[in-house]
């Protein structure tokens, strides 16, 4: 006696392949409806992690004379060259300072009174920048000492800009410049 291959209960290759085309539209449909989301929750970190770095920078402004992180040199308090910047600015929002911006790694009442500005001890990432930018590079800044408005460096390699001079800190990010 013969058996009938259609007996066994199975599905064709035919129905499988309709199954799943139907799945493919459906994602295709579906998809596209959570990137407006995923996009406002990293501008909204974006915009969060710009506020507390800001606080950050103006509470070490009224503790050190009217200075910004950045101007002087974290290890002599002397003026900051253009390559001492981005590292002062870090170590004296991260670390324990001196009027003068010195900075330590210990806390002393009498020497290093101040700080830390950035209760993780870490510049925050920027979530959105631009596109030149790599991943390890979201959270450095490019400081420099520009009495202009800041604007967002095309093709930027670090994911924050800051001014020593105006204490002016932005996104670098052309698309969402933020002011």
């Amino acid at each position: 006696m013969k058996k009938n291959l259609r007996d066994n209960g199975g599905f064709t290759l035919i129905e499988l392949i309709i199954v799943i085309i139907i799945l493919g539209i459906l994602a295709a449909l579906a998809i596209p409806q959570f990137t407006p989301a995923t996009q406002d929750a990293q501008v909204a970190t974006m915009d969060g992690n710009l506020k507390v770095v800001r606080t950050a920078i103006e509470l070490y402004y009224h503790q050190h004379s009217s200075t910004y992180p950045g101007y002087n040199d974290f290890s002599d308090g002397t003026q900051a060259t253009a390559a001492e910047m981005e590292p002062s600015f870090i170590a004296q929002l991260t670390e324990y300072s001196n009027r003068g911006g010195e900075t330590s790694t210990t806390k002393n009442a009498g020497t290093h009174p101040f700080g830390p500005y950035l209760v993780s001890r870490a510049i925050p990432r920027n979530p959105l920048p631009d596109g030149a930018t790599a991943t390890a590079d979201e959270a450095e800044i490019e400081c420099d000492a520009e009495l202009d408005a800041l604007s967002a460096t095309v093709g930027a390699t670090k994911g924050w800009r800051f001014s020593v001079e105006t204490g002016e800190f932005i996104a670098n990010n052309t698309t969402y410049e933020t002011h």
